[in-house]
């Protein structure tokens, strides 16, 4: 259509060029249906808006580093009966990022902590919020090489700014003086002002051990449980449980070959 041609240049230089995608099968749908030109243009301009926050979701799923499956989704309930799963929809309507509290996920190895941290990242995400997820010991480790080309203190600072902040094995490694003291300050700079979630395997009552002085685990761990949803996550390992699957289906393989 020549009238459509007219259009891409002007729709190029406003910046509506994600039109150009929908806007001849919209103009045949409008025909067909005999659409109001308010309702005509109502649909392109929602095809821009959605276009947009496709986009601007993939760019921030991407900075974020979540895990494309690691979603609510795809996360299996019935396999740890005794997870409260109306907790966890709770959480995931995400109303904890606007109250600025944290939430805690303990338990041994393998029982989901990681996958619904990584849940609910991706739930806020798509509520249009900046997510960082990284190992705590990496994140670390990637704030201290910033002394190296003098970005220390950037680094840190896109830490304590993200919207949510997901530690995943919290406690697992031992930290430097350094780290400490960026974990520290980290913790404070987010106290009421920022969301984190922390995974770990270790206890509540070991997480203190952390740092190394005292008065500092007490200020650290003071501010990070004033305002946190802790839950215990309890049952059996879905890796252990998959091994043994995949063995069961490989010697089944075996035996039937």
């Amino acid at each position: 259509m020549d009238e459509l041609n007219l259009l891409k240049p002007k729709l190029v230089r406003l910046k509506l060029s994600g039109m150009l995608e929908t806007l001849s099968a919209r103009v045949q749908q409008a025909m067909d249906e005999r659409w109001s030109y308010s309702n005509f243009l109502d649909i392109l301009l929602a095809d821009e808006v959605d276009r947009r926050d496709h986009k601007q979701l993939t760019r921030r799923l991407l900075k974020s580093t979540l895990e494309p499956g690691k979603t609510l989704e795809s996360f299996d309930f019935s396999f740890n009966p005794r997870l409260h799963e109306p907790t966890i929809r709770e959480l995931a309507g995400c109303r904890f990022l606007g109250e600025c509290e944290n939430v805690l996920l303990v338990g041994p190895s393998g029982v989901g902590k990681s996958h619904l941290a990584q849940a609910l990242g991706h739930q806020a995400a798509r509520r249009g919020r900046d997510v960082m997820f990284r190992r705590a010991a990496a994140l670390l480790h990637w704030i201290g090489a910033g002394d190296g080309d003098g970005s220390h203190e950037r680094r840190l600072r896109s830490a304590c700014s993200v919207d949510l902040l997901i530690l995943d094995d919290f406690g697992l490694t031992a930290l430097r003086d350094e780290q400490q003291n960026d974990l520290y300050e980290l913790i404070c700079e987010r106290y009421e002002r920022r969301s984190t979630i922390l995974t770990s395997n270790r206890d509540f009552s070991e997480w203190p051990l952390v740092f190394a002085n005292p008065l500092m685990a007490s200020a650290a761990m003071d501010r990070l449980l004033h305002r946190a949803v802790k839950l215990e996550l309890e049952g059996k390992s879905y890796r252990v449980n998959a091994f043994h699957k995949r063995s069961k289906e490989l010697t089944k393989a075996s035996n039937e070959v």
